[in-house]
């Protein structure tokens, strides 16, 4: 059995490729693991919070040596680190907007990145502590940025390879609909990124 987080930060709803890329990754991740259990988080929905002064001074401050509020101010982020450990399998839904993610992602991101916790330090510099992880990313775009002119404008697939290796998550696929928008491209882009879902 395998435990399953999804991630949405899709605000398209039910219109998002992102979003239905996503369900079909994990659907597909089900019929290899049939008695998996999936979590699904909506990060919109959720409207997590941009990190504050207050609770990243929290963050740094030991569990034991917490005042009620400080310890409330992190509530959010501790659940959100817990579910990720519980993960065996992560599918993050990130569409390209103005070339990047989402900033419903953004804050998921700057909650789950906890020193001491998620990552530390050694001599030879940071060690990713969120190991054992397959990641697969959702990415939509109306254009193209796998290859060609706009390869150079995708600040999604490269920083979060770039992030979730930061936290140890090193096993990491992203399956694209791309070209939503480009005439010749559009009419077959999102049954290409179906075909394109493999499992490991």
């Amino acid at each position: 059995m395998k435990n399953i987080l999804h991630l949405i930060s899709s605000i398209q709803g039910v219109t998002s490729y992102s979003i239905k890329l996503g369900e079909a990754i994990v659907e597909q991740i089900q019929n290899k693991y049939p008695e998996s259990r999936v979590e699904t988080l909506n990060l919109v929905d959720m409207e997590i919070p941009h990190l504050t002064p207050e609770v990243l001074h929290a963050f740094f401050i030991p569990d034991d040596q917490l005042t009620e509020a400080e310890r409330k101010s992190v509530h959010l982020s501790n659940n959100l680190v817990k579910q990720l450990f519980a993960a065996d399998i992560i599918v993050i839904g990130a569409p390209l907007i103005n070339f990047t993610i989402p900033s419903s992602l953004k804050a998921w991101i700057d909650h789950i990145t906890r020193a001491g916790i998620t990552f530390g330090y050694g001599e030879n510099g940071p060690i990713g502590l969120v190991t054992g992880k397959k990641v697969y990313v959702a990415m939509s775009s109306g254009g193209i940025y796998s290859e060609g002119p706009g390869k150079a404008n995708d600040f999604v697939a490269p920083y979060l390879k770039a992030f979730l290796g930061f936290l140890g998550m090193t096993d990491f696929t992203v399956f694209r609909a791309e070209g939503l928008k480009v005439p010749g491209v559009k009419d077959y882009a999102f049954d290409k990124a179906i075909n394109s879902i493999e499992i490991d």
